[in-house]
């Protein structure tokens, strides 16, 4: 498992961690490094930019994480979907365009419950032939119940590679667990996943770290997960509920040109590597790297549950230590708390519209279930 792996693979860099760690150093041409980028990334991609869109079907959780929006004693409105509900958001998605959907949920074991997730993938699989899913880690066995009933990718972000950092920024919940996490990856290919993405939450912890820790990951996944497509992402820390006024540390921030550095240096060194670039990104920004090394991004998103739709704010509610509470009052315009605020705000078809002007297609649908079935 990476988690034993892990300490030496960093005390002891292998070549192409070290050609990694030499393109991070400023003294490198950025211009020629994205060119480069530009090139591997044409060569294995061609001009094509997977869209995806996230489906947020719960924001209970169970874990304390300082810097989530979800957080368990964040006092939020909370709200998880039924089936029926849930539908409804595809079905609205499906109507822009979206092939390729990602759901997410908070970790709580009474809400997100046994068999919810397994309904939920049941009722979506004839609108969307590319199912993904970004929950709290699970067993090999649970993994395989999930791809059985049409998932094919996971997500999981480490959050923070740096260990001693992680355990202060979770205080409470399943998640504490760092090396559970941490292989979590490993566990989802044992079950059976066929696209399995990673990445580092930028802002809690020095970015060069997180760099050269995500790159071991990912060196040693390519080694021992090889038959997964694998997915590198850098969402750098947005404001969220409880920090709406979040202000950047600036020896943990990373900056523009940091992050383009690290997009294409991620393309060199991995050029088979899908990148990912969510709208936590300015706009300008995410149409300036388009062309350099990215391969997907996600389109018109929202962080809630019900977001797209409304569904689900019949039934907001608190939770108080793992208990519902009601709302002692109902202005009837209340909606569920977001994670995070998004900062590309364009629709789909202008995300679609901007990679048509770069000579880039967009691309909805780029997997079929029914290549897999026997």
């Amino acid at each position: 498992m990476f988690s034993a792996a892990y300490p030496e693979l960093l005390s002891r860099p292998s070549p192409l961690m070290r050609q990694f760690m030499d393109l991070l150093e400023e003294s490198v041409s950025l211009e020629k490094l994205a060119a480069k980028s530009q090139q591997l990334t044409r060569q294995n991609f061609g001009k094509t930019m997977r869209l995806f869109a996230p489906l947020y079907v719960s924001n209970e959780c169970v874990n304390n994480c300082s810097y989530c929006g979800f957080s368990r004693d964040a006092a939020i409105l909370r709200t998880t979907l039924s089936v029926d509900q849930v539908v409804t958001e595809g079905k609205y998605l499906h109507a822009l365009g979206f092939r390729n959907l990602l759901l997410v949920a908070g970790e709580h074991p009474k809400f997100v419950s046994e068999g919810y997730l397994q309904a939920c993938l049941d009722a979506l699989i004839p609108l969307f032939p590319t199912l993904a899913l970004e929950v709290g880690p699970m067993e090999d066995d649970q993994y395989r119940e999930l791809v059985d009933h049409g998932a094919e990718g996971l997500i999981v972000y480490q959050e923070t590679y740096q260990r001693e950092i992680y355990h202060t920024l979770h205080t409470a919940g399943p998640k504490k667990n760092f090396d559970w996490r941490l292989d979590c990856p490993e566990r989802a290919y044992a079950g059976g996943f066929r696209r399995i993405g990673i990445g580092a939450l930028f802002g809690l912890a020095d970015w060069k770290h997180e760099a050269l820790s995500l790159a071991a990951h990912l060196e040693y996944l390519y080694k021992h997960c090889w038959k997964a497509q694998l997915s590198v992402a850098f969402p750098r820390m947005r404001p969220y509920a409880g920090n709406y006024q979040y202000q950047a540390d600036p020896d943990r921030f990373l900056p523009d040109e940091s992050l383009l550095r690290l997009i294409t240096a991620f393309r060199v060194v991995f050029p088979q590597v899908a990148i990912v670039l969510s709208t936590r990104e300015p706009a300008s920004l995410r149409d300036a790297m388009a062309p350099l090394g990215v391969t997907h991004m996600s389109a018109g998103a929202r962080t809630e549950p019900g977001g797209y739709t409304g569904a689900g704010s019949d039934d907001l509610h608190l939770t108080v230590k793992g208990r519902r509470v009601e709302l002692a009052e109902r202005s009837g315009k209340e909606k569920a708390t977001e994670q995070f605020q998004i900062h590309d705000t364009r629709s789909p078809a202008e995300i679609a519209e901007m990679l048509r002007k770069q000579n880039i297609d967009p691309v909805w649908k780029d997997f079929d279930q029914t290549l897999v079935r026997v």
